[in-house]
């Protein structure tokens, strides 16, 4: 690490690049800093709701723990406090996006995964494993609901590909997806990939053997085992945030991996129906019978339904639907 800042009594501010165990790493711009966090970050203060003439008007009436797993993600750009040993993290700026999912474990608690991203990529192998199509659709209508721009990236193209995965990628680029169709092993779509990545902020989603780290080392040698060795500590941690690092691009840009998810629940406090968050059915929302109140399941005069029974909207993705708004 370099050295501490001098102590001067003014803030400084950085971008989180690296979460472990209660630590932070914040990158300055011409230095690298460990950190902890303020308590005051994991409340939230609640202020009075009733006649302001009854209750002094900046009084706290109470404070309640935050719902999230952690205040502070990956991408964060933060305000702290420089000390001895370790600085100290007191405030979040303003998040331009954030991507998020639902937390394991019995309490509802959002799950920041990274903040301030330029993209989502989805990496899926043409086979080996073979394409869990329903959990592309997760990652997808997570990135639609943040607002975030995201892209897929096909691997091991070099394999025996089954006419169902070319069917699905000509799918979603008619949907509007950017997809790209690669291969470590002889080098197509290499270029393209690399170019994807130029020059943006990058976080990679996808599950376990789909070639993430031959992907990595023929885009930038080397940067597929630094991700690898990343995703190692990870799977002998307990918590699948602890390890996540910001990597730079030596091509420009920074890529974030998100190694280690086994399940990934949409993350959707209010209840929103999902259906608003797939692109070929947003026209359809509130548009059925009974309108925001439709669950799309057995209801009569269901709009999208019918646009499945058509042939407007995929068999594939309707269920897709209806399994993340049963979760």
């Amino acid at each position: 690490m370099s050295p501490m800042p001098q102590l001067n009594g003014e803030m400084h501010e950085g971008v989180v690049i690296k979460k472990l165990l209660g630590t932070y790493i914040v990158d300055t711009g011409v230095e690298v800093i460990t950190c902890n966090i303020s308590s005051k970050l994991r409340k939230v203060l609640v202020m009075p709701t009733a006649d302001p003439s009854s209750i002094p008007r900046y009084e706290v009436v109470a404070v309640k723990d935050i719902r999230a797993v952690d205040p502070v993600a990956i991408g964060d750009r933060v305000r702290f406090m420089p000390s001895m040993p370790s600085s100290l993290i007191t405030d979040v700026l303003p998040r331009v996006n954030k991507l998020s999912r639902l937390a394991e474990g019995r309490k509802r608690l959002e799950q920041v995964i990274v903040a301030n991203v330029d993209q989502v990529v989805c990496v899926f192998a043409a086979a080996q494993p073979e394409p869990r199509w329903n959990v592309l659709d997760r990652y997808l209508v997570t990135a639609e609901s943040a607002d975030i721009p995201a892209v897929i990236i096909i691997t091991k193209i070099d394999l025996s590909v089954d006419d169902s995965v070319l069917e699905a990628v000509e799918e979603y680029r008619l949907l509007g997806y950017r997809v790209v169709l690669s291969s470590a092993e002889n080098g197509n779509g290499i270029d393209e990939v690399r170019d994807l990545l130029r020059g943006r902020t990058s976080v990679l989603i996808g599950r376990s053997g789909v070639g993430k780290t031959s992907l990595l080392n023929a885009v930038q040698p080397g940067l597929g085992l630094r991700v690898g060795t990343i995703s190692k500590k990870l799977k002998e941690g307990k918590h699948t945030t602890t390890h996540l690092e910001m990597l730079s691009l030596d091509i420009g840009g920074a890529l974030i991996d998100t190694p280690g998810m086994r399940e990934f629940h949409v993350w959707n406090p209010d209840g929103d129906d999902a259906a608003i968050f797939f692109r070929e059915m947003r026209p359809y929302v509130g548009t059925c019978k009974f309108g925001l109140d439709c669950s799309h399941t057995h209801e009569p005069g269901c709009a999208i339904r019918a646009a499945v029974e058509s042939g407007s909207i995929s068999e594939r993705r309707y269920k897709s639907l209806l399994r993340i708004n049963e979760a």
